[in-house]
């Protein structure tokens, strides 16, 4: 496998020292300059690119997929050097209820509404590469504990590849607010063609999707709250 180099432009503000962190969703900052897309650009294949969700409360979870619209890795050689990818919000599916059943519109309504991803005015969601960096072995991918119940979120350890090779940083755009999240990834480079895949947890309540919110003590004794905790998967194929 050949390594994929950061882009000298972000050599220091995109990076997030990852394992250094003490909670369960990756670490969040302010947005970054993205990556110089220099060389080649690929393109991604969209029946192969989508991220896959999971929702937690203390009595069940939910489950489902965002696909991706368009997007493209740009490679110089064998080295990623930018990337930009769109996903479509209002395509969101839910896997874990049947579509014929009442249930599955009322929840996309809800997930579609001002409530979470207000898809009215924020149709999609896009993430843009600021860098990427070889994953040593002694990094670490932390994990605490978060409010236990029957549906506690899953660590941050347990969603990402077993081999990570890299760690990706860029830009994330929901609900019209942009952050820089870094998180682990296996990533490979190979004759014109980057596949990727990672996992991890975010905050949801840093881009306003703040329904539920867990902070409330009073919800957290009764278990009904949302956790603000959102599994991702991300799966990732560009070719020529």
């Amino acid at each position: 496998m050949k390594l994929v180099k950061l882009s000298g432009l972000v050599l220091a503000s995109a990076l997030i020292t990852f394992s250094c962190s003490q909670q369960s969703t990756v670490e969040t900052t302010d947005a970054q300059e993205a990556s110089e897309a220099e060389g080649k650009s690929l393109t991604i294949e969209p029946s192969t690119t989508q991220i896959q969700w999971r929702g937690y409360k203390p009595g069940g979870q939910h489950v489902g997929k965002i696909p991706a619209i368009d997007g493209m890795i740009a490679v110089k050689g064998d080295e990623i050097t930018g990337g930009k990818f769109t996903f479509d919000i209002t395509a969101l599916k839910i896997e874990d209820i049947a579509e014929t059943e009442e249930d599955y519109g009322k929840l996309w309504g809800h997930l579609q509404s001002e409530d979470f991803f207000d898809a009215a005015k924020h149709p999609t969601a896009t993430f843009e590469i600021t860098g990427v960096e070889e994953f040593a072995a002694t990094d670490v991918i932390a994990d605490v504990e978060e409010f236990a119940s029957d549906n506690t979120p899953q660590t941050a350890s347990s969603l990402s590849p077993s081999n990570p090779t890299h760690w990706i940083s860029g830009n994330l755009t929901m609900r019209g607010t942009t952050k820089n999240i870094k998180f682990p990834a296996s990533v490979s480079v190979e004759n014109n063609i980057v596949m990727a895949k990672a996992g991890f947890n975010i905050d949801r309540t840093i881009w306003g999707l703040s329904y539920g919110n867990e902070a409330n003590a009073v919800d957290k004794a009764k278990d009904q709250f949302i956790y603000n905790t959102v599994s991702l998967q991300l799966d990732l194929k560009a070719s020529e």
